[in-house]
């Protein structure tokens, strides 16, 4: 007994008489729709400079730019997949106007136009505003560490560097005395130059020694920038691939990354300022982060919210500089710091009281910490007494030293604006505004890492790594506008994004 099962249409196995639009296969709600209205917005002008009416004709830089929008924010990174994706799926089809630019295309353009793509993430930013989804009322700040397109088995120690320069040198001198010498010989005998096995050998060590050349002479460059006038640890590593990462991690676990940072606007999470870091934590980018955001919008936050990663002095006086009504967290626990008798936890500088009239500090058993040293440029150590130290039931947990010595604390001329957040943060107000923080900034990277799956960078360099963080940012953005689109919160108005009024 057969099974009656579905038939297939007439239409699968013979032509329309009538053709319709391709299109029409896809839901009448289908995003891509949406994203080419959006889309349509984009000003491609500064471009325009990098084309000729020479030649062969160029594919339209707003329609590639299209594509790798659509194509990052539907977690496809790749040029190959992405070309491929034109060719067979419809959302990318439709996008792309049933063009199919190649992989090259697509590829190049990410690496040449990184300026250009910071300049797209800024209109994405002041679309968003436009439109009423973002307003600056409450901005968090948080990076995360994103892979560079290198490894660590691509580098060498800068002691590393300097044994394999001279042994190469001395090598290719060795070959170059050989090769004279050769061809002496055969002179003499044959009245000619041969053999050709020694020079090839004397090309691949020179190449490779250009190579040792030049990621040493770009370790000092880096070195020299971040540590002026001292001397370079022959730890110290750099990349062959990519010189500009930076070894960064946790828990044994480093590898070559960047550091991006985002500042998450609260009404919709829309990202309104974004940088690339090569540092590997977040003590000195509160000052990147405000002069992204004043660039992109023309002004600044009322409200900032940062965690203890950014509890530093240069991030406390920029804020301070800046006017803005900031919370950053001021210890691992954040705002809720759990009570020193906790025998688990480790006693923190943040758990010491800084005097400032007698320029010292008290620790929580009411020991006297007293200043031993101060450098020039602001730094300054104070030190408690090894005797009393040794007497103290906190001991173990607050003294850090491995040969026993009594706990020091290291800090500067910025320690008031410590202690004024440190009084600021105790505060139950405070605590409340910080809370918002975990909803705001947090989840974006997980939806960034883990929904759209971007871990890793494809380009090398910072400045093409700048670019594309901002490829997936204005992605980030416009998948946002397009959800509120859906939503009915915005609606497209004679081309234009607008608020909906209710």
């Amino acid at each position: 007994m057969d099974i009656p099962f579905k038939k297939d249409p007439e239409e699968y196995r013979q032509g329309m008489l009538f053709p319709g639009n391709l299109f029409d296969l896809l839901p009448k709600d289908h995003c891509c729709f949406v994203y080419e209205d959006i889309f349509q917005q984009i000003d491609t002008s500064s471009l325009m400079k990098n084309y000729s009416h020479l030649g062969q004709n160029a594919f339209d830089p707003r329609l590639i730019t299209s594509i790798l929008i659509y194509a990052y924010s539907q977690g496809v990174f790749s040029s190959r997949q992405t070309k491929q994706r034109c060719k067979e799926d419809l959302g990318f089809m439709y996008i792309s106007h049933l063009q199919c630019p190649d992989f090259r295309v697509l590829s190049d353009f990410r690496k040449d136009n990184h300026e250009f793509f910071k300049e797209c993430f800024k209109q994405s930013v002041l679309l968003a505003l436009e439109a009423g989804l973002a307003s600056l009322g409450h901005v968090s700040l948080d990076g995360s560490k994103f892979k560079a397109n290198t490894s660590k088995h691509k580098a060498m120690s800068y002691k590393r560097l300097r044994e394999q320069e001279k042994q190469l040198t001395d090598e290719i001198e060795t070959l170059i005395q050989q090769a004279e010498q050769c061809d002496d010989e055969e002179d003499q005998e044959y009245k000619e130059r041969t053999g050709y096995e020694i020079p090839e050998d004397l090309q691949y060590k020179e190449k490779r020694l250009e190579k040792i050349k030049a990621a040493k002479e770009a370790l000092e460059k880096r070195e020299q920038e971040l540590n002026p006038d001292k001397l370079i640890e022959d730890k110290k590593q750099i990349s062959f691939a990519d010189h500009d990462a930076r070894i960064m991690g946790k828990k044994g676990r480093f590898n070559y990354n960047y550091n991006p940072q985002i500042s998450m606007d609260k009404d919709n999470q829309i990202i309104v300022g974004q940088h690339v870091s090569q540092n590997a934590n977040d003590k000195k980018e509160v000052s990147s982060a405000l002069k992204e955001i004043q660039e992109n919008t023309e002004k600044l936050p009322d409200q900032m919210s940062l965690d203890n990663g950014f509890f530093s002095g240069d991030n406390l006086e920029a804020l301070e500089e800046s006017g803005i009504d900031a919370y950053v967290a001021c210890g691992k626990e954040h705002p809720d710091n759990q009570s020193i008798n906790n025998s688990n936890r480790k006693i923190k500088k943040s758990d010491f009281t800084f005097d400032e009239e007698n320029d010292c500090f008290i620790c929580p058993q009411g020991q006297s910490l007293h200043l031993k040293s101060s450098g020039r440029d602001g730094t300054k150590i104070y030190h408690a007494s090894i005797n009393k130290c040794s007497q103290c039931p906190y001991q173990k947990r607050c003294c850090q030293s491995k040969k026993g010595e009594a706990r020091t604390i290291w800090t500067d001329d910025k320690e008031p604006l410590r202690k004024a957040m440190l009084e600021k943060m105790k505060q139950a107000f405070s605590r409340e505004v910080y809370r918002k923080r975990k909803y705001i900034v947090e989840p974006v990277f997980g939806q960034i890492k883990n929904n759209i799956g971007f871990r890793h960078f494809s380009v090398r360099g910072s400045p093409k790594v700048g670019g594309e963080f901002s490829l997936v940012c204005m992605a980030h953005n416009f998948s946002k506008m397009v959800k509120a689109i859906f939503k009915g919160t915005v609606c497209l108005q004679s081309g234009r994004l607008t608020p909906v009024m209710a």
